[in-house]
């Protein structure tokens, strides 16, 4: 603090980035992305990137982009990720929604609690995503989906983590 005042160099008044208001649309753009990566499985065990990183920045900051966008991010995950067009559109939309509302009922939230409602809200994708497949004629069990909701519920801190660190070097903190 002391060494601040003296070299002039603080972090008060500092502007942030000018393309601040893009990189949270870009970061879950870019995790949706992942999902075009080579990976050969047998059973779906990793998690939806893009709606985990979407969760992440929603109850890490309520304003980071308008709720429209949701449709926007969604139809470009599903183009990526293969999904019916439309599923990640209602999905997603849906669920900032359902964040709002839960963002005016509740006074306050800590951790635990996000932890919780992101769990809820990735279960929910999984088993949508699960009962789509059900009912487009695939036979999958519902255990197969087991690993991909407890990989996704496990990642949701590291998600977390990384998009609070993306928002404090895009708003320069």
């Amino acid at each position: 603090m002391a060494r601040a005042a003296l070299t002039g160099r603080t972090r008060l008044g500092r502007d942030p980035a000018p393309y601040a208001p893009f990189v949270p649309a870009a970061s879950v753009v870019a995790a949706s992305f992942l999902s075009a990566l080579p990976i050969i499985s047998m059973s779906g065990w990793y998690p939806d990137f893009g709606y985990l990183v979407l969760i992440s920045w929603r109850l890490l900051r309520a304003d980071p982009f308008p709720p429209w966008w949701a449709a926007a991010l969604g139809l470009v995950n599903d183009l990526f990720t293969g999904n019916l067009i439309g599923f990640s559109v209602t999905l997603w939309a849906t669920t900032m929604l359902v964040l709002d509302l839960i963002d005016r009922r509740t006074m306050w939230r800590d951790y635990w609690i996000e932890w919780v409602l992101a769990a809820v809200l990735l279960t929910t994708d999984e088993w949508l995503q699960w009962r789509l497949a059900r009912l487009l004629g695939a036979d999958v069990p519902f255990l197969a989906m087991v690993p991909a909701i407890v990989i996704s519920i496990c990642v949701f801190p590291l998600s977390a983590w990384t998009v609070s660190r993306i928002d404090a070097w895009r708003l320069r903190r």
